[in-house]
């Protein structure tokens, strides 16, 4: 039997509270990349793309994942549409860097943190474009 994936409401109003959570790690991931720091850059990019996922599902479903299973996340934007989709696909690629990322003494080469930062940035766009659709 599947795992229920444990969600939480969200009100049109915290939607962009997500978006500029989104927004404000994609800067900072970029800035990271910038000053030379993979590592940082890299979980950056990765919670930018969280927030985009929760602007789409918050958007499209009233709703986001809850917990600290961020598959569930990739679950739930699949039945968020075309748009959860894309995003979906984005951070199924992102979290397998999350715990690299944060938790192991590896460091990240500066070509998978600029990769990062673009799966991340077009998961902020699409969300950009769902909530301007709601308003």
């Amino acid at each position: 039997m599947p795992k229920p994936i444990r969600t939480k409401k969200v009100m049109a109003s915290q939607v962009s509270s997500y978006l500029s959570k989104a927004k404000e790690f994609l800067s900072a991931a970029e800035s990271e990349l910038a000053a030379g720091r993979t590592i940082a850059a890299t979980s950056l990019a990765i919670h930018s793309a969280i927030n985009a996922a929760d602007v789409v599902c918050g958007v499209r479903l009233g709703e986001r994942a809850k917990g600290g299973d961020h598959s569930q996340v990739v679950k739930l934007l699949r039945q968020a549409g075309r748009d959860g989709e894309k995003v979906a696909k984005e951070l199924k690629r992102l979290l397998p860097l999350k715990t690299k990322s944060e938790y192991e003494p590896d460091e990240i080469a500066l070509p998978v943190a600029a990769r990062a930062i673009e799966r991340a940035s077009r998961c902020v766009l699409t969300a950009r474009a769902v909530a301007s659709s709601a308003n």
